[in-house]
């Protein structure tokens, strides 16, 4: 996920917590929907807080929470009660607020008297607003202090701001109330067995002056924008039924997050990509959005090319150290509303990924696959060239083959990998090795980065080039298991160090090279064997280091807890080398911890023991909705069914081996490239209906790029 340094965590959201997305928009409140300044909590547009303080009391006292009710990704029904005053614990005025959030937020309250008398009623809204960075929120080190006006214009509240030369505001609605510089207030009664409704509504304004857009809401019988939206990505995707309610209740809550998480292209508005997650990372992110396109290519492969093709118009282009910008290279995140001082490199966009340049170059790979048009994928080839430039040339410096990264300046990420915390990367005794480092699994992103390319290189007729990345890939595949291999240990080194050696550490990151095919087949079961392991499967998942190593701690972020999306490309790399009851113990045992999490998995949870702990054990600043953990359930499905399209050679590849427990499986609307699909599985059994003219149905895996290029080069000359 998104990484941080030593001195830059998150900290706790608090318990009970509220997160509400869409967009690049969010808020984070307490269970009754108040929001406090002294918590990272807060309204945010364009990466800034502007709320800062939402309190609503009734009488001059808070509302006492009920329950929260996420009814979608970003609208949520609160309800509580107003404390009595007299000593007696029931209370007849009870609190519904209905909230949604947009650019900006509205809030529908409603206050229900189920009293025998009238009940007068002082409902103050108390408003505040910061506009700290996304950053200064997060970690809690609110540095700039802005220059605020508070002006009362009719039913509104208008906060003005000026830091330096920069200019914000927000306005605060609600018709007919009473409003001062410092809240908005109404003085009602509500009868007997009655209710009073308000409506407020926040909106940031584009300068300081001029409101950015009004928050719309619908007339009576009309839906709402935010409603719209998620009704025609309802309309687009897969429809799934399961025996199994669970496994359906979490795929479905997979397909409501990832299209919450869907955030357009401010120049192209017609592309839609990817955040990362909420609540920190509501923008794009190479590494992070490529991955969950990838994993999400079932249910939407639009969302692959449209992330492609952000990040490609973004490729670098000159050498930068602060932003660790280099030509060819994808970036690792960008930030809209962030000042220099506190964004990764000091500025808005951020370079600082050893992995999303290869990680780009697989993706197209695999987007190719799902039928766009020719030109669509050759207008991004010549992107794939320039990372494969940036491979060679600044990847891999000193020329030994292997990619490394070190971070170019001490504003940047000191770990560039997916485990990118400052401790993320130890030797097995807990020491931290010095950079450059060259991770295991970054060397497999980049053999399936050569073979990718080169399999569209033969299918687009090049076959010089084609043969000039097999080999490369061909070489890259030895060294590497010369290299990286622990024969005393039986499993891959962590990573090699700034000397070449080997940092030692039992970790799952070799766990991911399985997917990627550089893995001789003669250590595959040794892998297996160490990644099953007590040590290292918890009974929840995989963890990211086993339990015998020196820095382990089940509640770390990257040294002993478990990632979902980390544990769906281990099966899917178990399932590529027929290690099919294994894979089927992970995807079971992940899809019922989402159990604890009302269908949802977080980014990532604690890797306690399943014996110690009931349940998983939640790790306090774990993003949720997160993208790649939101897609992790359909990369389960997509490995156990052994489901791929290739419409380029006419075939649409299915082989199920689902667990028992998960009973008959049917889906409807699924696409292929060519057309949707309706598919029904059960077991070992499938069938496949309304396949499109020219589509094939296989039995088995679809062909690896590595088998393709072995069958090309072993046939006939063209």
């Amino acid at each position: 996920m998104a990484g941080w340094n030593a001195d830059t965590a998150a900290g706790p959201l608090g318990a009970g917590t509220v997160t509400l997305v869409e967009g690049s928009n969010f808020c984070i409140s307490q269970p009754n929907g108040d929001i406090q300044p002294e918590q990272p909590h807060g309204v945010f547009f364009q990466d800034t807080r502007i709320v800062s303080r939402w309190n609503l009391t009734i009488n001059g006292q808070p509302v006492e929470p009920l329950v929260a009710d996420m009814t979608e990704p970003y609208r949520a029904v609160f309800a509580g009660r107003v404390p009595r005053l007299d000593g007696y614990a029931d209370s007849p005025l009870l609190v519904e607020r209905q909230r949604d959030v947009g650019a900006g937020i509205q809030e529908l309250v409603t206050i229900r008297n189920y009293s025998l008398k009238p009940s007068e009623c002082v409902i103050r809204l108390s408003v505040e607003a910061d506009f700290a960075d996304l950053f200064e929120v997060k970690e809690a080190r609110i540095q700039r202090q802005w220059h605020e006006t508070r002006q009362p214009d009719g039913d509104s509240l208008i906060i003005r701001a000026v830091w330096q030369d920069v200019y914000k505001g927000v306005v605060i609605s609600a018709e007919g109330a009473q409003v001062t510089a410092d809240a908005l207030t109404y003085d009602v009664v509500i009868p007997a067995k009655g209710h009073w409704s308000t409506r407020f509504s926040v909106v940031p304004s584009a300068d300081g002056q001029r409101p950015a857009g009004p928050f719309i809401h619908p007339v009576p019988g009309e839906v709402s924008q935010r409603d719209v939206r998620q009704r025609e990505w309802v309309a687009k995707i897969p429809v799934v039924r399961m025996g199994n309610r669970s496994i359906e209740r979490t795929l479905r809550r997979s397909y409501d997050d990832l299209g919450a998480l869907r955030i357009e292209d401010p120049e192209h508005p017609e592309r839609v990509v990817v955040a990362a997650g909420a609540p920190w990372f509501m923008t794009l992110f190479g590494r992070d959005s490529l991955w969950a396109s990838e994993m999400a290519l079932p249910v939407d492969p639009s969302l692959a090319l449209g992330t492609l093709q952000t990040l490609a118009e973004r490729q670098g282009k000159v050498v930068d150290p602060m932003s660790e910008e280099e030509p060819g290279k994808i970036l690792h995140e960008v930030r809209l509303g962030v000042s220099g001082g506190l964004s990764l490199g000091g500025k808005s966009t951020y370079y600082g990924s050893v992995d999303a340049t290869p990680l780009f170059i697989n993706v197209l790979g695999a987007v190719s696959r799902w039928g766009f048009a020719n030109e669509t994928i050759a207008a991004l080839l010549p992107h794939a060239d320039r990372a494969l430039t940036w491979i060679r040339d600044y990847g891999d410096k000193d020329g030994d083959g292997f990619v490394e990264y070190q971070r170019l300046n001490d504003q940047g990420l000191l770990n560039q990998g997916w485990k990118d915390s400052w401790d993320g990367i130890t030797y097995a005794d807990g020491r931290l090795p010095e950079a450059p480092i060259a991770l295991c699994e970054v060397q497999a992103y980049v053999y399936s980065a050569y073979m990718s390319r080169a399999w569209m290189a033969y299918d687009a007729g090049d076959r010089d080039l084609a043969a000039d990345l097999a080999e490369r890939a061909a070489r890259l595949k030895q060294r590497f298991n010369e290299q990286f291999w622990l024969p005393d240990k039986g499993y891959y080194a962590l990573a090699l160090d700034k000397d070449k050696r080997p940092v030692d550490a039992c970790a799952s990151n070799m766990g991911q090279c399985l997917w990627y095919g550089i893995v001789d087949d003669d250590k595959v079961p040794m892998v297996v064997e160490r990644l099953m392991s007590p040590e290292m499967f918890s009974g929840w998942g995989v963890r990211t280091l086993a339990s015998d190593m020196g820095a382990y701690n089940p509640a770390s972020y990257h040294n002993g807890s478990i990632w979902p999306h980390d544990n769906a490309v281990i099966v899917a790399g178990l399932m590529r080398y027929g290690f099919v009851r294994e894979a089927q113990r992970i995807a079971t045992a992940l899809l019922e911890a989402a159990d604890y999490s009302d269908g949802r998995l977080p980014e990532l949870f604690c890797g306690f023991d399943r014996g110690q702990f009931r349940q998983p054990v939640p790790y306090p600043t774990a993003c949720s909705p997160q993208a790649w953990a939101s897609t992790t359930p359909i990369f389960l499905m997509t490995s156990l069914m052994r489901y791929d399209a290739y419409v380029s050679l006419g075939g649409l590849w299915l082989d199920p081996v689902l667990p028992e427990s998960f009973g008959d499986l049917h889906i409807s609307n699924a696409p292929t490239g060519a057309g949707p699909v309706t598919i029904n599985a059960s077991g070992r059994d499938a069938s496949v209906d309304g396949l499109p003219e020219g589509m094939v149905l296989h039995r088995g895996a679809r062909p690896w790029m590595t088998e393709l290029m072995e069958q090309a080069y072993l046939g006939p000359e063209t």
